[in-house]
């Protein structure tokens, strides 16, 4: 409604401390509580959603008819019909008691749409400014950006709160459709592209959801999460419907053969792909993964969860290998880490689910640091390539401090992905699965190797640089910080938030928790990573203030010309300094990985649901 942009930023942090607060109140209320499921009579909100479905089945078809993108009309001429008329049939004579509901799990990505969610929004009003500058000649569309951003955040609350799988798909598909005009924001011919792919692969998985409802619905005759995962936990046969479920999981969660949607989200300005990867989206399909995870254990389905994940985890971080594009090293790093999340859920043990789920909390700080770091550094160095990161500590020493930070989270110890990457090996051990305990063994490898190529990068100091960091907007810098702390705080916490937050749903969900879990969080294995934590933050204090006090001569390959730049090399020629790294693109190629990632997941998708159709149930 506002086109000042004062105004507009003032309602932006306004409205994200709200949400902020009122999110750790929730948590705070509900995080141990158990299953909490709240009773109402909602006819009017139920036709006021089925209306909005269908605005929205004729917004997506005229779209389609637009661009010429004609697979996109023809889906939802399939899905919105089909949905309106089973709502209007079957759905009228199935009592739904609890459209809502907050157990531990929920109040957790509660934490993680509300706080890092809302600190992506702030963030986004000081470079969205320089994103405006850098596309003066193009017409302002920040209101409608904001907008989105803030509809995208209230729809992921209600796919986590939702008990009714009515109202879990409708918002659902607005998450969907939230991420379509997010993506083709520039709306030049690349956006539009990548929008429409992700449109196309997103409503394959909102029509698997759809089929999912009216299964359970004339099969069991319930349209409510907790009886689906009552029954499933029973014995009774749910598999079709959870198998339907947990394909709009991998598609939502961009798991191969559909994560080719993420990798073209890129194209959108960077709060957007922070959002998509940290806590809206892609963490939308994993919760519902691991939501179902207690039906998913010992079955067909969650075979075809484990094997998808797994090779996603191995594929996507060799893939990740051949990039230099630091954003496309992230989107695979988001997209093999989601894969170790969706193995967890399909393992379906408590102790793989704790995993799973510290995976989630972590890597939905950490990557939202490093997509907004690269953001900054983007608009101040002119490129988002790793290559030309050299001499970042040199030019933008704090930004280059915060982004070694989010690295060092993603990999090394003792930060939590680590910790968490542990517990998920002994999962993976534990659940006997050879194909699954190699993938993690090498995938966890050359993860290790991407990151350090880029740590090596982010720590060289190339002499002669100005600081270029002053222009750097306030808000930016506020999230940042604020965002390393969390970082931090969760590493030194996480055996608190373990206790108070994941053990206790896990014991709703799985009625006990085993000792593997109790091992990890000894106290023993405590103190040592927390000294290791201290060791990282207290050994650089004595070095502060005291890089400029002697200042020598680079070494090179050859006598060094004086500008610390350039050496005299073979046969007396003057040579510039080049620091590159090793892409290995003939052996990990992102064609080559991708191949053999879409053809073993459509495999081992297409003979589960062969199975699952033919009886079999494992």
């Amino acid at each position: 409604m506002f086109k000042n942009e004062r105004v507009r930023g003032f309602i932006v942090k306004i409205s994200a401390a709200i949400i902020a607060i009122a999110s750790i109140f929730v948590a705070a209320n509900y995080i141990d509580s158990g299953t909490v499921l709240f009773d109402f009579e909602s006819v009017i909100i139920d036709y006021l959603m089925l209306i909005t479905e269908v605005c929205l089945g004729i917004v997506i078809f005229y779209l389609g008819i637009k661009y010429k993108k004609y697979l996109v009309s023809i889906l939802a001429l399939i899905q919105t019909p089909l949905m309106v008329w089973f709502e209007l049939t079957k759905a009228h004579d199935i009592h739904v008691s609890n459209y809502l509901y907050i157990d531990g799990l929920s109040s957790i990505m509660v934490l993680i749409i509300g706080i890092i969610g809302s600190l992506i929004t702030v963030y986004a009003v000081g470079y969205m400014q320089d994103f405006q500058k850098h596309h003066e000649n193009e017409p302002d569309r920040r209101p409608w950006f904001f907008f989105l951003m803030f509809v995208f955040l209230s729809a992921m609350f209600g796919i986590v709160t939702s008990n009714s799988l009515v109202w879990m798909f409708f918002f659902w598909e607005i998450t969907t459709l939230c991420s379509f005009f997010l993506i083709g924001y520039t709306k030049t011919d690349e956006a539009i592209k990548n929008s429409f792919l992700q449109l196309v692969l997103n409503l394959v998985g909102g029509l698997a959801f759809v089929l999912a409802i009216i299964s359970v619905a004339f099969d069991h005759n319930i349209l409510e999460f907790n009886s689906l995962l009552a029954l499933g936990t029973a014995g009774v046969n749910v598999l079709l419907p959870v198998a339907l479920l947990a394909l709009a999981g991998i598609v939502k969660a961009a798991q191969m053969p559909f994560h080719s949607w993420l990798l073209g989200a890129m194209v959108a300005p960077t709060p957007t792909s922070a959002l998509l990867h940290s806590s809206t989206m892609v963490k939308a399909g994993v919760f519902v993964i691991l939501k179902l995870s207690p039906v998913l254990h010992g079955n067909i389905a969650g075979e075809m969860v484990m094997i998808v994940g797994g090779v996603t985890f191995l594929l996507a971080s060799m893939a990740a290998i051949s990039q230099s594009n630091a954003k496309r090293v992230l989107a695979y790093s988001t997209i093999a880490n989601l894969g170790l999340i969706v193995a967890c859920g399909g393992i379906g043990t408590d102790a793989a689910v704790w995993a799973g789920i510290m995976l989630l909390i972590f890597h939905a700080i950490t990557k939202s640091l490093l997509f907004l770091c690269v953001g900054t550094a983007e608009h101040h160095i002119g490129s988002r390539d790793i290559e030309d990161m050299d001499g970042l500590f040199s030019k933008m020493p704090k930004l280059a401090m915060l982004m070694i930070i989010g690295v060092a989270g993603m990999f090394l110890a003792p930060f939590g992905m680590l910790v968490s990457k542990w517990e998920a090996m002994t999962a993976f051990v534990d659940s006997g699965s050879i194909i699954l305990i190699i993938c993690i063994c090498f995938g966890s490898a050359v993860t290790a190797f991407y990151w350090t190529k880029w740590l090596g990068k982010l720590v060289a100091i190339v002499a002669g640089n100005e600081n270029i960091e002053k222009s750097v907007h306030k808000e930016e810098w506020f999230v940042l910080g604020l965002l390393a702390a969390l970082v931090i705080v969760t590493c030194l916490t996480f055996p608190l938030i373990s206790d108070y937050a994941v053990i206790p749903y896990l014991e709703g969900a799985f009625g006990s928790v085993s000792g593997s879990i109790v091992v990890a969080l000894q106290s023993g294995n405590i103190y040592i990573l927390l000294a290791m934590l201290a060791l990282i933050l207290l050994l650089p204090l004595p070095f502060f203030g005291k890089t400029k006090r002697k200042i020598v001569p680079t070494y090179m390959c050859g006598v060094n010309s004086g500008d610390d730049l350039s050496f005299q090399g073979a046969m007396n020629c003057n040579t510039q300094l080049s620091l590159r790294n090793w892409y290995m693109e003939d052996w990990f190629g992102e064609a080559r990985m991708n191949k053999f990632g879409l053809v073993i997941t459509i495999l081992a998708i297409a003979c589960a649901f062969v199975l699952i159709l033919g009886g079999v149930t494992l």
